[in-house]
């Protein structure tokens, strides 16, 4: 059904996508390029939200080369969008711009939309397909289909250890476990999430900062704290410079009097403070998904955290995907992954399946997900 040429034309679509790759949130990361007489005429990528999405800045990039659209084929890694948001539908500038073609990689994974943009396109005469290199587009977007199919963001947790699984020495220092290589692919990982969520437990021990450093971006994620009797320190890095992006402090609680005084103390400097309890007076962590997908619109949550909040946040299922560093060192005694419980059985520790393997020096990295 599809040939070569088309291969290689959506593969630069794929290419343009990765543009958007640090932007586009919470909107997906899309790409288009349009093909006339075996040349690319316009490329576009999903920019910042409110700006133009992947088909209409393919589009205008055609229109100031001096190219027409008309009787082209358009290639873009995700249907163009039906519906009016913050910009108008992209169905309707195809259609005005009078392609041949419009190749599509996926459909839209959203249910209740999916299907509409490219039946609007073949009512208008355009040819349609859709499916071609369906789970290259999908794997730039795993947060937004999660979102759209399951209600819930994507969880990433990352992790730096030791050979023998360690991550801190048994006084908590844990600072610098992994090199520079890996410290640098660990903030590519950050600058693509909505937000990096960790405990007051790596705030009081570690201080971090929790920002995008080592690559470039425009848009810094925002910062979430699980702390449920909110001892955040005012004074934290963390909380520096809130504007920047944003930060939610989740605690168990406001209902007494000394945890909305310490509510409001965190609210006078601009750090937003929400409760979700669950039955053991600790911050319902499923809740927590759920309220950033459905309310905050949170594709992707990075998380780097420590050993206490890692197995809660096994324990009750959030996790989707491991980014595993190991130095190649064996620490021998110290603080581990994730506060579980031991199994029973081997049988029982066949959940995660690994997706790929890279070096970055001498530290291995190894991306596992759900199974």
């Amino acid at each position: 059904m599809y040939s070569a040429v088309d291969h290689q034309f959506m593969s630069e679509a794929l290419a343009e996508a990765q543009n958007a790759l640090y932007l586009s949130n919470p909107n997906p990361r899309v790409g288009c390029v349009i093909v006339k007489d075996a040349v690319v005429i316009g490329r576009g990528y999903t920019q910042k939200v409110g700006g133009p999405h992947a088909e209409v800045q393919a589009l205008a990039d055609a229109k100031a080369n001096g190219f027409d659209p008309v009787g082209s084929t358009i290639y873009v890694t995700l249907e163009p969008c039906n519906h009016t948001g913050r910009t108008p539908p992209c169905v309707d500038a195809l259609i005005a711009a009078r392609p041949d073609m419009v190749i599509v990689a996926m459909s839209d994974p959203n249910p209740l939309v999916g299907g509409k943009g490219l039946e609007r396109l073949k009512a208008s005469g355009i040819n349609v397909r859709c499916g071609l290199l369906e789970s290259e587009a999908k794997a730039l977007n795993p947060g937004f289909i999660s979102r759209m199919t399951r209600g819930l963001p994507w969880v990433r947790m990352k992790i730096a250890a030791s050979l023998d699984g360690k991550t801190a020495l048994p006084n908590g220092q844990s600072q610098w476990i992994t090199g520079p290589l890996a410290r640098a692919d660990g903030h590519h990982w950050r600058a693509q999430a909505c937000a990096i969520l960790t405990g007051v437990g790596t705030v009081k021990e570690d201080d971090p900062t929790l920002n995008v450093r080592d690559v470039q971006t425009e848009r810094q994620p925002w910062k979430i704290i699980v702390d449920s009797r909110l001892e955040t320190p005012l004074n934290a890095n963390v909380l520096s410079k809130p504007e920047a992006s944003g930060v939610i402090l989740v605690c168990a609680s406001l209902d007494s009097s000394e945890s909305q005084e310490k509510a409001k103390a965190f609210e006078a400097i601009g750090i937003e403070v929400i409760a979700m309890a669950n039955a053991y007076g600790k911050v319902d962590l499923p809740k927590l998904f759920v309220y950033l997908a459905k309310e905050r619109h949170m594709n992707e949550i990075h998380v780097e955290a420590g050993f206490k909040l890692n197995g809660s946040l096994l324990r009750e299922d959030c996790v989707d995907e491991l980014l595993l560093y190991y130095a190649p060192f064996f620490m021998g005694g110290g603080i581990g992954m994730a506060n579980i419980s031991p199994l029973t059985a081997l049988d029982q520790g066949r959940d995660w399946k690994i997706m790929d393997q890279n070096l970055f020096g001498s530290d291995l990295r190894v991306r596992l997900a759900k199974q």
